[in-house]
């Protein structure tokens, strides 16, 4: 009767793992190239305005005497 070759089997699941991690590897690469391209392109820059450089509302402006 035939033994079974245990350090094969183990050899074949590390490859395969391995396998797997690197596609993972590359989604996640494809993934990252990707979104900076389309977040910069959805969110427009904030532009200063006069709104910006105004005191916060509620906070009345010091005077000095």
């Amino acid at each position: 009767m035939a033994r079974t070759n245990y350090s094969f089997n183990k050899r074949q699941r590390e490859l395969a793992k391995k396998q797997k991690r690197e596609e993972k590897k590359q989604r996640r690469l494809e993934r990252k190239e990707t979104a900076p391209e389309e977040s910069s392109q959805s969110q427009p820059a904030p532009e200063a305005g006069p709104a910006d450089e105004a005191a916060p509302a509620g906070v009345a402006p010091t005077v000095e005497s």
